[in-house]
Parts: C-alpha cells; sequence; structure tokens
C-alpha cells in the first residue's frame, strides 16, 4: 500500500488478515503511539483511535513525535 508519510510518499506492506490501522503503521514504523501526534488525511485523531482507524492507499498522514528536553 502506498502512503505519503510525513510528505513523502512509502510503500507499507499490508497486513494479513483485515486493513492497516494507523496503530499497526505506527509499531511498523518502530514509532511508540504513546508519544505521538497523528492527523489522518488532515484530520487530527486521539490515541484511542489509532487501533479503529484503518488506512487505504493513498492517504496521508502526518506523524508527529514529543521530544523532551531542558
Amino acid at each position: 500500500m502506498r502512503l505519503r508519510i510525513n510528505g513523502e510518499w512509502q510503500d507499507i506492506p499490508e497486513p494479513a488478515p483485515g486493513p492497516l490501522t494507523v496503530a499497526a503503521l505506527l509499531e511498523a514504523l518502530g514509532v511508540s503511539g504513546r508519544a505521538v501526534a497523528v492527523l489522518h488525511n488532515g484530520t487530527p485523531l486521539g490515541r484511542d483511535q489509532f487501533d479503529a482507524r484503518p488506512l487505504a492507499a493513498d492517504d496521508e498522514l502526518e506523524i508527529v513525535r514529543f521530544v523532551g528536553g531542558g
């Protein structure tokens, strides 16, 4: 499946069975869902939506990682 992630097109393998979800994508990318904000086709998602939100070919995502420091 081709997705646009942070402005770059990427080919992501679809898991079987069932659709690729935001949570599964984050796991495949090695990103913790607890420390990110995600926009799916311009719509911000709450963390509680990551498991239920299916992705389709040509969807656009912005994944912003929170960074702490001092």
